[in-house]
């Protein structure tokens, strides 16, 4: 082979999808999408391989790293080399390219993470690599009833309208929850302190699919003591936020946590009660890492119920 290595330019996409078909796995899926022309805002390097035969270029691997707006002490990497050309050095030379040019990342940040699925192609280069996993994640469905609904005070309309409520996507307060919930549970890899405008942006805004929240509350005694005014509401404890899909067939992507003040007991009991009453009718879908640790408690028992079943693989964030 006489490779040559240049820079990504528009229509590489187009050649290379010609030449590796469908993504073998979703995190190739993903990763796709940032394969893209080389730029400082954010910053990313785009690298591609192109096969000479006679005289004919082929694109035939490429390669990106890029900064994230979240999680920022890492860089994103992704390596993709077409099947025919796997084994021959190219996805290490890709990787040695990368590492030079994330050397001279603004930020000064030089560690790469990525994603694979374990015992594939991708997995096996990243561990030769000396990227070790750092977390692991799953795709469940929950079906319609998985649990019993909740009883909140004494059974009536007021007592459930007390504790659960439908709260705009712009809710300071949800937002708050939201970004100290992801910050806990995502200690792993150094979200930092979220703004609220940041949470807003990443988790809440219409652009981002979000199109409906719901909370659920603590009672109002155990929030804010006797005494209290009766119109003053619970702190939330847990939330779920559905974001809209392009097949109204598919399970509704929802995003569920809790408040991580709350003693992991107390945190459960919230997770299971909000699940309980957001998938009593249709079919959610909820990605849980293993630092999830009350939706894992959660799940866990119901995993054997036919309820509750994990979809496609497991997806590995390996590292530095």
């Amino acid at each position: 082979m006489a490779l040559e290595y240049r820079e990504w330019k528009e229509g590489d996409d187009l050649a290379l999808l010609e030449i590796w078909g469908d993504p073998e796995t979703l995190p190739a899926e993903q990763f796709r999408a940032a394969l893209a022309p080389s730029g400082n805002q954010p910053w990313r390097r785009c690298i591609v391989a192109e096969d000479v035969v006679d005289g004919v270029r082929i694109p035939v691997a490429a390669g990106v790293v890029h900064e994230a707006s979240l999680h920022p002490e890492r860089l994103w990497a992704y390596i993709e080399v077409a099947k025919d050309h796997r084994r021959s050095g190219i996805g290490a030379t890709l990787l040695a390219m990368l590492r030079a040019e994330a050397g001279n990342a603004p930020s000064g940040v030089s560690a790469l993470r990525s994603k694979v699925e374990p015992g594939t192609p991708g997995a096996a280069f990243a561990e030769a690599a000396g990227l070790g996993p750092i977390q692991r994640s799953q795709l469940v469905v929950v079906d319609p009833a998985p649990l019993k609904l909740p009883r909140f005070g004494d059974g009536s309309e007021e007592a459930a309208a007390e504790r659960v409520e439908d709260l705009a996507t712009g809710s300071v307060e949800l937002s708050d929850v939201v970004g100290r919930y992801y910050s806990a549970v995502h200690h792993w890899d150094s979200p930092g302190e979220l703004s609220i405008a940041t949470v807003q942006r990443l988790f809440l805004h219409d652009l981002t699919g979000a199109h409906g929240a719901i909370v659920l509350r603590a009672p109002k005694a155990s929030a804010f003591g006797e005494g209290v005014p009766a119109s003053r509401k619970g702190k939330i404890q847990a939330f779920a936020i559905s974001y809209a899909q392009g097949n109204t067939g598919e399970p509704s992507d929802v995003f569920l946590g809790h408040d991580p003040q709350l003693a992991p007991d107390d945190a459960e009991t919230a997770v299971r009660d909000l699940l309980a009453l957001i998938a009593y009718q249709h079919p959610i879908l909820l990605e849980v890492d293993e630092s999830m640790a009350a939706l894992r408690g959660v799940l866990k028992p119901l995993l054997g119920s036919g309820k509750v079943h994990v979809r496609g693989a497991d997806t590995l964030i390996v590292s530095d």
